[in-house]
């Protein structure tokens, strides 16, 4: 087995050539930014403004309790105009903090660069992360802080970075590596630095040998850190799955990635984390692939927080031809919205847009028994019987076959000769699971 890669996935149409060799543009920044209170896994913020009052670019603007939470700030400087309920991209509806621009581009006094970064301790180092607001910038949000806070029972060996971006049409990771592979390996120092490991990897498909040669340059003067393409395939950058590939350790069921020594974080997320140890710069802003069949010119963007998807769609040329599905993020992972009147968060990464006749019929038949499914999932599941417990409401017997285990990438339904939407009664199943562990806490 080619030591940098992992069994089963399967390979997709990765449609990347449409935005991969285009230079990311600045996004028009709009009149208006919708800040939602919400952007990250862990405990909301609450407004540490109210209407009426003057903000300016990079203020924080919301924080929330506990340690699994990332404070929010202004993406740009303008006039709190309203704090109102609007659609969000992870679903439902959230608060959101509107600031009317005024066009001033003024920084908070907060924002101002570190005279020695390399002087910082690992301490310090987490303090900005947090204050930075930081958080998993490949689409699961996760606060970035709490990685990277010490545990004594458990050394971190590796630290890398996940390069590979196997979802379709997203590039906009491949874009940031060519374009700032110094702030991304400068990051990954920071990273190794505040939790003490001396080895770190950044992980890219084969297919971006061209992000791997830039990142090898900016790297080769960085001790302890090697780029290294990896095989692609779909879902290559899967945190368990890329863990495998990289080092041969198999995350436990139910474990961390802690467990067998290691880190993960995407790419952007380490150049974010450069910006705010060097430079003060919260997380405001981030690079959004717009794609799709139903979008005029599909664009890689440098986005501010806040955002309409619509805006963003708008100075994509709109749309082409009946509009099938709206998604947030990938292809394969991310969600279908109901509305392109939604702001764009700290993990968008993408909006891919379809028009209805590219859109996969969802009429379902019976499953032929060909195990199509089983040899797809990279998570060792049989994803058919965990979808026929699910239909059947039969949730211990799905936890009992490591339903929550499924990292829910959608291989399995992709290879399905039988149309079965197997993720959506896997997830379903998980919900359900997941609800009565915490009614039986209660």
């Amino acid at each position: 087995m080619n030591k940098f890669t992992f069994r089963g996935g399967i390979h997709v149409n990765g449609y990347k050539e449409v935005t991969n060799s285009l230079e990311t543009l600045p996004a028009n920044i709009p009149d208006k930014v919708y800040i939602p209170l919400s952007q990250h896994i862990g405990s909301p913020c609450s407004a540490l403004v109210k209407v009426g009052d003057e903000v300016k670019k990079g203020q924080k603007i919301g924080e929330g309790k506990g340690f699994v939470t990332a404070p929010i700030h202004a993406s740009v400087s303008g006039k709190v105009s309203a704090i109102e309920t609007k659609a969000h991209p992870g679903g439902g509806y959230v608060p959101c903090i509107v600031i009317e621009n005024d066009r001033k581009e003024e920084w908070a006094e907060t924002v101002k660069p570190c005279p020695n970064p390399d002087s910082l301790t690992p301490e310090e180092i987490r303090k900005i992360v947090l204050e930075a607001g930081i958080v998993g910038m490949g689409g699961a949000t996760f606060p970035t802080h709490v990685k990277y806070s010490p545990n004594p029972e458990k050394k971190v060996e590796f630290v890398l970075l996940n390069g590979a971006e196997c979802e379709p049409y997203l590039t906009a990771d491949h874009r940031i590596m060519l374009e700032k592979a110094e702030r991304i390996v400068k990051g990954l120092h920071y990273i190794m630095k505040s939790v003490n490991c001396p080895k770190g990897i950044i992980a890219v498909e084969d297919n971006k040998l061209d992000a791997v040669e830039v990142l090898q340059k900016a790297a080769q003067d960085e001790k302890g850190i090697e780029v290294i393409p990896f095989k692609e395939k779909y879902p290559q950058g899967s945190e368990k799955q890329l863990i495998y590939a990289a080092t041969g350790r198999e995350v436990p069921v139910g474990g961390l990635p802690l467990d067998v020594g290691a880190i993960v974080n995407n790419v952007g997320t380490a150049a974010a984390i450069a910006d705010a140890i060097e430079k003060g710069i919260p997380l405001i802003e981030r690079i959004v692939t717009v794609s799709g069949t139903g979008v005029q010119k599909p664009t890689n963007y440098l986005v501010r927080v806040g955002t309409l998807f619509k805006d963003l769609i708008e100075q994509s040329g709109g749309y082409t031809g009946e509009i099938g599905k709206v998604i947030s993020g990938g292809l394969m992972m991310g969600k279908t919205v109901f509305t392109d009147d939604m702001p764009v968060i700290k993990g968008t990464s993408g909006i891919v847009v379809l028009k209805k006749e590219d859109v996969k019929e969802e009429t379902e038949y019976t499953c032929v028994r060909c195990a199509k499914c089983v040899d797809a999932c990279p998570a060792f599941l049989e994803p058919t019987t965990l979808a026929k417990l699910s239909k059947m409401e039969r949730w211990e017997e799905a936890e009992a076959n490591n339903a929550l285990s499924c990292i829910e990438c959608g291989s399995c339904a992709y290879v399905c000769p039988a149309k079965i939407n197997i993720v959506q009664h896997i997830r379903r199943a998980k919900q359900m699971i997941m609800s009565a562990k915490k009614k039986a806490k209660k």
